[in-house]
């Protein structure tokens, strides 16, 4: 397990689909990075997987692959966490009380969940409604110093550095406020079949992307059927979304220059392209998916990685609800290990930073400023929303930790 002397990273993704090239270039690469400098926290989100139906069988066997797939890409179990969100209780306890302080315009108001109310109005659930508290609830526990994430997720940061702030205000300096971390400019993989929309392993046409497990004639097959333009000059294009796809995600494979893509390819077809283009991700995947047979083959393994990390992860997200409780009145159970003198609890060394609880008059008047705040920022917020909704529909981004259609607290 990483030392706690770095400053923490948390990021997570949904076990549901299949990891493909663009959770890669956008998320796993990064935080194989970020896990030398960082207390790393990688978060399989299977609480966020069921706001949608899903497979029991296939929830169970899909972690257990993404846990192979995090190792195989290079995630250092060693050197970072690796936890299944329902092995930590403390996700869901934070989250109610984020809830009592969470306005419900804001959540009303989040982008995601207006276009998921839009598809389907007669299927939405609580769940998803609520899902960016239990979102900001993942974060805030863990004391998150940096949390990566796509313009998918923004919104959501900012609501939790929104909902941190509040809480904060009410009841002391309990959450650290994160800070959000847009891994530095890179690809931005759209659909193989629809270059317009971005390219999600939540997508029910499989062959809009490439999956991390894709055997080569299933690539080859992928790219040879991809959407072009017309014409055949294979040169970056506003007005060519397909080809101007496929040679980012040459670069990004590759990570040869755009530039030098188009130099080298100068009078050539798109077919060749194509060609060459499936040889190069088959190369790229081969490592990949030979170490993956061999970490899959001992899923007791696995199931050991996901136990140790819970372990690690409930110790140290039950201080931070310790913490909390404490701030809001709660009585504390025996296993807080504090004890009462009759007048007061005492801390013993393990929890020394719990706040003193606010006074009801001091708690009166914050709540008094808080809501006096909330009114007038409701206009610059929805001014704000409008403006992220037409920036999300033109310039979402793969990286870390969320799908626009179902990804946790971070990454597809």
């Amino acid at each position: 397990m990483a030392g706690n002397f770095k400053p923490l990273m948390l990021s997570g993704v949904q076990p549901t689909g299949a990891l493909m090239i663009g959770n890669y270039v956008g998320a796993l690469k990064h935080w194989v990075e970020l896990q030398a400098t960082h207390d790393s926290f990688f978060l399989l989100a299977d609480l966020h997987a069921i706001t949608v139906p899903q497979d029991p069988a296939d929830l169970q066997r899909r972690s257990l692959e993404f846990v192979a797939l995090f190792l195989a890409c290079g995630v250092d179990a060693e050197r970072g966490t690796i936890f299944l969100q329902s092995h930590v209780p403390a996700h869901t306890q934070l989250s109610w009380v984020l809830n009592c302080v969470a306005p419900m315009g804001e959540l009303q108001r989040m982008t995601q969940f207006k276009e998921k109310a839009g598809h389907s109005a007669s299927n939405i659930h609580v769940g998803l409604f609520d899902y960016p508290v239990l979102m900001a609830a993942d974060i805030l526990l863990y004391g998150a110093d940096l949390v990566p994430v796509g313009n998918d997720q923004k919104q959501h940061m900012e609501f939790t550095r929104r909902v941190a702030l509040k809480f904060n205000g009410l009841y002391g300096e309990v959450f650290k406020i994160p800070e959000i971390f847009t891994p530095r400019p890179g690809a931005r993989l759209m659909g193989l079949q629809t270059p317009s929309v971005k390219m999600s392993k939540s997508d029910r046409n499989a062959d809009n992307y490439v999956a991390l497990l894709d055997p080569p004639e299933v690539v080859r097959r992928k790219l040879k059927a991809a959407v072009t333009d017309s014409g055949s000059e294979i040169r970056c294009d506003a007005a060519k979304t397909g080809i101007s796809n496929l040679i980012t995600l040459y670069a990004a494979v590759s990570g040869e220059g755009v530039e030098s893509i188009q130099d080298r390819y100068a009078g050539k077809g798109y077919a060749e392209f194509k060609r060459n283009l499936a040889e190069l991700i088959i190369d790229f995947l081969g490592p990949i998916q030979k170490r993956y047979s061999s970490i899959a083959a001992d899923p007791v393994m696995l199931v050991e990685v996901l136990q140790r990390g819970a372990r690690y992860a409930r110790e140290r997200s039950e201080a931070t609800l310790s913490r909390v409780y404490r701030a809001v009145g709660f009585i504390p159970d025996e296993g807080d290990g504090r004890r009462y003198s009759g007048k007061r609890w005492l801390s013993n060394e393990r929890r020394p930073d719990i706040p003193v609880p606010v006074t009801p008059r001091a708690l009166h008047q914050r709540r008094s400023t808080m809501e006096t705040k909330e009114t007038q920022d409701v206009a610059a917020a929805a001014a704000a929303d409008t403006d992220f909704e037409a920036e999300c529909m033109t310039d979402c981004c793969t990286c870390c930790c969320c799908d626009t259609e179902e990804e946790c607290g971070m990454e597809e």
